[in-house]
């Protein structure tokens, strides 16, 4: 007769651990000829044997087992094969946090990018390599200019550094000057590092010192907008000095990333707010994840309040109103192309493409003549559409113990500048391309002033300039 329910005759086979968890193994002598090995479930939350049980041959489970023991051998016969899962495993866990994300949470998504192959083929080469020869001006002198203005008198440029102050060109017998400071916090000792402020060594102090990106002039209160990484939206007077905070918290959360800003004509002011996830100094993660937590903003000064004008947005970088401000335009870094939000008309509150581009747009900015100009950090790769598209091998990819600029090389990523101008339809009207990185490798705006290009970078210590046309 064969026992099911284990006795004190039963012995328990220590030695043979079940495959599959919450199972014991016993064996039963039903005479000295024959044994029965009976099988108990056990339910994951009890200690006790259900009965819920099952019998086998003893003889045809040995051979089971035996069969297992040669698959489990498989990796040990082939120390090759062993050496190759065990590395795989490393990568992917990545342990010692070698890899450049460390010990961050990394969470890629599937963003929307045009498809890379239909925007390269579309889009116009500068055979010439036209931006290669402008010119490099203050040189060591100003540290990351991001954004360039000047004042209704003509006097300029103004710009807003990595150190966290914002200066002012008063000319070669002056030089430049200290215009406004962004935050109480600083000082000498704690913000200013001159070249190094545009390396690593000054980031765990932005957040203290402030780092000025937009800057905009009220033309007719003289009053200078400012887009600050930490401190938001502010606002300082015709003659500088320490800025106001305007909108820092929306909604009771604060604005982590604002970025660039525009006026309109009725005082409200537009800004971008590039994450609510990152701010600056972990702007990269942003690109990296595809999150889009971005939003257009707007604040209006006669209520002193802050409004959402567009959110889920992929890296909302640079924001410019139209000639006529019947729309603004702005640039979503991540997904690589500048869009339209249609304030009056018949399109009100529409949000449309204006242009693919073949890199990741900074700022964007108007001429005379209703034009844009937007700086572009060249150039997309297919390998970047590749990871965008299954983004389980960006987390695998960018976990692999290398530093990030040899992770970038080996997905094709030579990064240069590209100026470009559309009209309003986003029909392209030039190319400038730098593709030696000869003036700038990295670019963040530019400027079109009486006949010069103006040009901008958040990573070099210089100012472009370029005559144009």
């Amino acid at each position: 007769m064969q026992i099911t329910w284990p006795t004190t005759d039963n012995l328990l086979l220590n030695s043979m651990k079940s495959r599959t968890p919450h199972a014991l193994y016993f064996l039963t002598y039903e005479n000295q000829l024959s044994c029965v090995l009976t099988i108990h479930h056990l339910h994951p939350h009890w200690i006790f044997p259900s009965r819920n049980t099952h019998s086998l041959d003893l003889t045809k489970f040995l051979e089971m087992e035996k069969k297992g023991s040669q698959r489990d051998g498989t990796l040990l016969q082939h120390p090759l094969l062993l050496v190759l899962a065990l590395a795989i495993s490393f990568v992917i866990m990545d342990p010692f946090k070698l890899g450049p994300l460390g010990d961050h949470d990394f969470k890629p998504f599937k963003h929307d990018l045009a498809p890379y192959k239909q925007v390269m083929e579309n889009w116009p080469r500068d055979n010439r390599s036209r931006l290669g020869s402008g010119n490099l001006e203050f040189v060591d002198e100003v540290f990351g200019p991001e954004s360039l203005e000047f004042d209704s008198l003509g006097r300029g440029p103004y710009a807003g550094l990595a150190d966290g102050r914002v200066v002012r060109w008063m000319g070669q017998d002056v030089g430049w000057e200290t215009f406004a400071l962004v935050s109480t916090n600083w000082s000498e000792k704690l913000c200013a590092r001159g070249v190094d402020s545009t390396t690593s060594k000054q980031w765990k102090h932005e957040k203290l010192c402030g780092r000025p990106l937009g800057l905009r002039f009220h033309r007719e209160s003289g009053n200078l907008y400012i887009a600050d990484a930490y401190y938001g939206l502010l606002v300082v007077g015709p003659e500088g000095g320490l800025a106001t905070p305007l909108a820092t918290h929306l909604g009771g959360d604060p604005i982590l990333f604002a970025n660039d800003l525009d006026i309109h004509k009725n005082g409200s002011i537009f800004f971008t707010d590039t994450s609510k996830r990152y701010d600056r100094v972990d702007h990269f993660f942003i690109l990296l994840e595809g999150e889009s937590t971005g939003r257009l903003l707007r604040y209006d000064p006669p209520t002193k309040t802050t409004h959402v004008v567009l959110d889920g947005l992929a890296f909302p970088n640079g924001v410019q109103l139209s000639v006529d401000q019947t729309f603004i335009v702005f640039t979503e870094t991540t997904n690589c192309r500048l869009m339209k939000y249609w304030l009056e008309g018949p399109e009100t509150g529409r949000v449309e493409l204006v242009a693919n581009l073949p890199g990741f747009p900074d700022n964007v900015r108007l001429n005379d003549r209703g034009q844009f100009w937007v700086a572009i950090d060249c150039c997309r790769t297919a390998a970047q559409e590749v990871l965008t598209q299954n983004p389980w091998m960006k987390s695998v990819y960018f976990r692999l113990p290398i530093q990030m600029r040899y992770l970038a090389r080996m997905m094709g990523m030579e990064m240069y500048t590209v100026v470009s101008l559309f009209n309003e339809n986003g029909e392209i009207l030039e190319v400038l391309e730098d593709p030696k990185g000869e003036v700038m490798k990295l670019v963040s705006e530019v400027r079109e002033v009486e006949g010069k290009l103006w040009i901008g970078t958040v990573a070099h210590n210089h100012i472009a300039t370029l005559p144009f046309p």
